[in-house]
């Protein structure tokens, strides 16, 4: 611009423009030429820019090739969501009395739960962040496992009716705080300082929320403590600390009646305890029927209450499309729930609509991505399809979850046994020490190798011990090995007992040799099962054209 301003060009060549005649300038023409020469140059800067971005040198290929080659998606951050995603460890329990442990668990659930009923926020399930309980491990690996980008953990020590709550955001791949804060408060301002816990949390991980924050139900302080106490007991999953649970959730609710959620909670010790034996089964069912309508009467939009409900109708009463209805409205009312999309998947399974089982089971591993019960679940459903390879490797998943899981030995067992390996199907067996499925999984096994002395030992086993609580596996071992009259026979045991084992009867491939005789459907019409098993593919257990 400078040289532009100052001279001129001219026949000989630029001269000032203060020292030269207008008639001897040439700018019109060279103009002109300059015109055409800055045209071909940018065409050709916009063809080398363009030929720069779209092809690859063999370095940059290289590179990229260098750039892919990372960890399953499953196992790293790639596996994460978009949407903001937090898992909550379980708050350390730092007061004088290690009693209060109950205190700092429930603490933990209760703001677990209140974060999960923001949409905008994908949290992790309780079994899974619980997996890390004490946890002293890197927080991105923990992170990582349960697929999200943000950790929130905290301590508590309670002294009396003093609280001091400390809790910290953590951005899971570098370590950075996003946020902390320690709350020195009375015990009866609990449920505030929850509140400003999940909206602290929502403004520092930006989420706008499309609706108004959730908050917690308020309750009184003594019976919300008997609460949380009893929520401690009932996740130890003995008959004896589920009874002790029951007891507590009482406690609460004659201090207190008109909290949902004692009530639903309630509601499934009474499943637990009934199911174990604590209980005679007509009892227990009219108390669990009783426990969720008060519970929905108090909170038409209790989750836990459908969730239930549903397990109560398709386990206890058979009622599956009942169930399955609790589950989908479940969903609808919490759909980031891991549980509710099991029991969604169970109850498609049930009923014999396997692809929108598995969908839901996929589901559920993705919400609750270490949770065994959630991967045992997937493998029966790939086992009833007969994606035999599939079924196995799931349960390898489970004992690589939890190497105690026993029952997943048996269901490796029976998968090896369906690929016509029975010598491989009995070495997993005998690993199955569970003292159901260990002698029902051996009579099955032993009869496939012939040998016929080690698997009425096993049968006789299983029925001297387990006539009242088993019979529908003892049914299965007779189906198995072609005794029809005997499978009939205990079959209807079950069906008089409420085994709940007859919830999965179509499609199980144990009662192929039932198939043919009159009394399969008749069994199936009892259970409101029949139209399920015609629906299933013959390849999948369904009836033979």
């Amino acid at each position: 611009l400078f040289y532009a301003w100052a001279f001129e060009m001219t026949p000989d060549g630029s001269k000032k423009e203060k020292g030269i005649d207008r008639d001897q300038s040439v700018t019109q023409a060279t103009g002109q030429k300059l015109n055409y020469t800055i045209a071909i140059l940018l065409v050709a800067a916009v063809i080398y820019i363009a030929l720069d971005k779209m092809i690859v040198t063999t370095q940059d290929t290289n590179e990229l090739a260098d750039s892919t080659q990372v960890e399953p998606l499953a196992d790293n951050k790639a596996g994460i969501s978009d949407t903001p995603s937090i898992a909550v460890l379980p708050f350390v329990n730092m007061s004088d009395d290690g009693a209060n442990e109950y205190f700092s668990d429930g603490l933990s659930e209760e703001l677990l739960n209140l974060l999960a009923k923001i949409p905008e926020l994908k949290v992790a399930s309780r079994t899974s962040s619980f997996q890390f309980k004490g946890h002293t491990g890197d927080i991105d690996a923990i992170a990582s496992q349960l697929k999200v980008a943000h950790i929130l953990e905290g301590s508590v020590r309670k002294s009396g009716n003093q609280v001091r709550i400390t809790a910290q955001l953590i951005k899971a791949d570098d370590g950075y705080h996003l946020w902390s804060e320690t709350y020195d408060r009375e015990l009866d301002n609990i449920f505030k300082i929850q509140d400003e816990i999940a909206t602290a949390v929502v403004d520092a991980l930006k989420i706008t929320l499309l609706g108004t924050a959730p908050k917690i139900a308020e309750v009184d302080l003594e019976a919300y403590r008997l609460f949380l106490e009893a929520l401690y007991f009932q996740r130890k999953g003995s008959l004896d600390a589920t009874g002790k649970s029951i007891e507590l959730y009482q406690q609460a609710i004659a201090i207190d009646d008109n909290y949902a959620p004692i009530w639903a909670q309630l509601a499934s010790a009474y499943i637990r305890y009934t199911g174990w034996g604590g209980m005679p089964i007509d009892k227990g069912i009219a108390l669990t029927d009783e426990a969720i309508e008060t519970a929905l009467s108090i909170d038409p939009g209790n989750a836990q209450a459908y969730v239930v409900r549903g397990a109560s109708n398709m386990y206890n009463k058979y009622q599956f499309e009942e169930g399955l209805k609790d589950a989908l409205r479940a969903g609808a009312l919490d759909p980031g729930n891991a549980s509710v999309a099991r029991l969604t998947g169970l109850g498609y399974r049930m009923l014999g609509q396997l692809e929108s089982s598995l969908e839901y089971y996929l589901l559920a591993v993705e919400l609750d991505p270490v949770r065994p019960d959630t991967y045992m679940g997937l493998c029966r459903t790939y086992y009833i399809f007969r994606r035999f390879d599939e079924s196995e490797a799931t349960c390898r998943k489970v004992l690589s979850l939890s190497p105690d899981y026993t029952s997943a030995h048996y269901r490796a067992s029976l998968t090896l046994l369906a690929k016509g390996e029975p010598e491989k199907a009995l070495k997993e067996m005998q690993q199955a020490t569970d003292s159901v499925y260990g002698p029902t999984g051996l009579a099955m096994v032993h009869h496939a190798l012939g040998n016929q002395q080690e698997s009425d030992q096993a049968l006789k086993i299983l029925v001297t011990n387990n006539a009242d609580d088993a019979a529908y596996q003892i049914a299965q071992v007779y189906a198995f090995r072609g005794e029809v009259d005997h499978a009939f026979k205990w079959l209807d045991h079950a069906y008089v007992i409420r085994d709940s084992g007859l919830a999965f009867i179509a499609g199980d491939p144990a009662f192929l040799s039932l198939h043919n005789d009159r009394r399969w459907e008749q069994i199936l019409d009892k259970l409101g099962l029949a139209e399920a098993w015609r629906n299933l593919a013959p390849e999948h257990g369904g009836p033979t054209p």
